[in-house]
């Protein structure tokens, strides 16, 4: 029996930890988004992202591929990678977890609070979701079909390889893929109950635990990390050890020179020695979280040691402004410490989510806040920047600047949003986040509940086995004011509302019931209020969302000189469209002079904006076929040419907008740092 099978369908998200978890935190025993920002995000990733992915798998060739390998359709393999299954499993999961939403999926305004939809709104997002289930149903059955009798899947391999198995484990991504197929399977039995693709996971990780670990026919890996975590989660949902076994085989045989001693196979040394992030950052980061899990599930000190150090050497080192990771379009790779290029930032957007997956583990292992304040900036940023507003169309790298008659490459890498890609790995993981967006929300510890990201919802936890919930209403990030009521609580026990702190939050206030709280402060990123709570009692946060400036460490040479501009957890950027008379490679920020921001509803669906003083730099005396000149020799000094130019250059104000809201208008330069001088 699956440890689900005692819990309402759709209460469990992509983490449910086992009943022995070493961990600080536990996933909110329930929860729902029911309105605000996030809600409205939602919306359209129910009714534009994920319905649109049948029509895009079909397409692109990846159902044709199953059909094929179930000896159903004719014709040659379409996809021009060996890992094509894996876009249909993410979209399953996706789909799965969409499934499982206890609210249709209309949205509301940003504003609003958690209400009842009725109607023919509710009768619309009904309709929807049957045909959705209906889809999910068809796909499922592609799936089974496709299954070879002994659990093996993986189309390419079936298809154009003759049947070989495992022969190419740097690149071919069978147990990827198996991984994708495993968390699609658990997403679909923990939100809907049922049990096909659960059958078809487990027959598949059963089949690969008779062929990989020790003493057996192959004591490798994946070159590409997946199967490490998914294992970890389908132990979870069957109480069956060996999958976790297995998984921490995979983890140990990393680093040992099984696959060629690469760093972009995360081959070069093992995990628990490992100084630095390093090579291709999504298999960086998918093996990060596997490791986590273990962590969670054994409580091994040095997993726990290794994944605290490589968190913070990726923060402190390795992280752009966004959240994004991944300096190099070459091999995908974190690139060296401090390396964080604007224009040429890969930013995948799969690497975005990978770091939320880690963070969120990380979290519940530790329970330390600051974990918390990652998801957030890249949620906001690095994640969502990867989606159009309208849920159509889609980044897989996300630069932090694109230069006045930039040349776009198109195709995977391109600066300008796209309807699917070649290796489409990117929109289904973003569909997939989304539709479990909830689960990331809130934790409990057995004393309280604990509030990771701001978001209108509900959301439950316990004290001393006692069921508790409280709701959120808030506007956030356009407003920095969160109430949050008490609708259940276990009787006169006392317990701990625990909220997060941002740590660009430089001031905060905090009232229960109307009365400011004296002495409140955050310990270590968390406010926590502890009290006998009774039924209607509210707490009313507010966080400052003042604009600010903010710098880069001077080891950033791609922005030394360079300002960012900021407001709540959203990072901003200047775009060509918003700035009439020449691009932006010539613009200055004024940082001495004060930013203001402006409410537009109208704008980008509904933003705020922030306005900075600047100037536009006059362009260098055209006669001269040279663009360098000497430094301090002869003539005019570098200081004094500079401030006669600055004389004459032409004041301009500067309009900003959140970074995730670019490219959803004109073609055009756009860029995050803004040179100061």
């Amino acid at each position: 029996m699956s440890r689900t099978s005692q819990t309402t369908a759709g209460t469990a998200g992509p983490v449910l930890l086992g009943p022995g978890a070493h961990t600080a935190l536990r996933p909110a025993a329930a929860a729902a988004i029911e309105g605000g920002f996030w809600q409205v995000r939602r919306a359209v990733n129910a009714r534009a992202g994920i319905p649109q992915g049948p029509r895009l798998l079909e397409s692109a060739g990846n159902l044709h591929d199953l059909r094929l390998a179930a000896g159903t359709a004719q014709g040659d393999f379409r996809g021009d990678y060996p890992f094509m299954d894996s876009d249909v499993y993410k979209w399953l999961e996706a789909a799965s977890w969409q499934l499982g939403q206890a609210v249709p999926d209309t949205g509301s305004d940003p504003g609003s609070g958690p209400g009842t939809v009725s109607g023919p709104d509710a009768e619309d997002a009904a309709g929807r979701r049957d045909a959705l289930a209906r889809e999910v149903d068809r796909i499922i059955a592609l799936v089974a079909d496709a299954q070879q009798p002994d659990g093996y899947l993986n189309t390419w391999f079936q298809v154009t390889k003759g049947g070989a198995r495992y022969q190419d484990l740097r690149w071919g991504h069978e147990l990827y893929c198996a991984g994708h197929l495993i968390q699609a399977a658990v997403a679909h039995h923990r939100s809907t109950g049922g049990k096909e693709l659960l059958r078809v996971a487990t027959r598949f990780a059963d089949h690969i635990d008779t062929v990989f670990g020790p003493g057996k026919a192959i004591e490798s890996f994946d070159g590409h990390p997946e199967v490490e975590t998914a294992l970890v989660e389908l132990y979870r949902e069957t109480g069956e050890r060996r999958y976790m076994d297995l998984a921490q085989f995979f983890v140990d045989r990393h680093g040992h020179g099984v696959l060629g001693g690469e760093a972009y196979c995360q081959d070069r040394v093992p995990l628990r020695a490992a100084e630095n992030v390093e090579g291709h950052a999504v298999r960086q980061l998918y093996l990060l979280a596997a490791a986590a899990d273990l962590a969670c599930e054994t409580g091994e000190a040095e997993l726990r040691a290794a994944g605290e150090r490589l968190w913070h050497a990726m923060t402190a080192t390795k992280t752009h402004l966004t959240g994004g990771v991944g300096a190099h379009h070459d091999k995908e790779d974190f690139g060296d410490p401090f390396e964080l290029p604007t224009e040429r930032a890969y930013c995948e957007t799969c690497a975005a989510i990978a770091s939320i997956q880690w963070s969120w583990r990380m979290a519940l292992l530790t329970g330390q806040a600051r974990y918390g304040d990652l998801i957030e900036r890249t949620l906001f940023n690095g994640v969502l920047s990867g989606v159009s507003l309208d849920g159509e169309t889609w980044l897989y790298v996300n630069p932090l600047q694109i230069r006045d008659g930039h040349t776009d490459p198109g195709g995977d890498h391109s600066a300008r949003r796209t309807k699917w890609f070649r290796c489409a790995c990117c929109p289904p993981n973003v569909m997939r986040l989304l539709a479990s967006l909830e689960h990331y929300v809130a934790s409990t510890d057995g004393a309280g509940l604990q509030i990771h990201q701001y978001a209108t919802g509900r959301y439950s936890g316990d004290a001393a086995g006692q069921p508790l919930i409280v709701s959120a209403h808030t506007a956030y990030p356009a407003a920095g004011a969160v109430t949050f009521t008490v609708e259940q609580t276990p009787g006169d026990l006392p317990w701990t509302l625990s909220l997060r702190i941002p740590h660009w939050s430089a001031r905060f206030t905090v009232r229960v019931n109307g009365q400011e709280v004296p002495g409140a402060a955050a310990d270590e990123g968390w406010l926590r209020l502890e009290r006998v709570w009774a039924p209607g009692d509210e707490v009313a946060l507010g966080l400052d969302l003042t604009p600010r400036l903010t710098r880069a460490d001077p080891r950033v040479d791609a922005v030394r000189g360079c300002v960012a501009i900021e407001r709540g957890p959203l990072v901003y950027c200047l775009e060509q469209v918003d700035h009439p008379g020449g691009g932006l490679d010539d613009i200055v920020i004024d940082p001495a002079s004060p930013l203001t921001e402006d409410d537009r509803p109208d704008l980008l669906g509904g933003v705020v904006t922030v306005r900075a003083a600047g100037r536009r730099r006059a362009a260098p005396d055209s006669g001269h076929w040279w663009p360098y000149r000497a430094a301090g020799t002869g003539g005019t000094s570098p200081g004094e040419a500079g401030e006669a130019r600055e004389a004459d250059d032409p004041a301009v104000p500067l309009t900003a907008v959140p970074y995730y809201a670019w490219a959803n208008r004109q073609d055009g330069s756009m860029r995050v740092w803004l040179p100061t001088d």
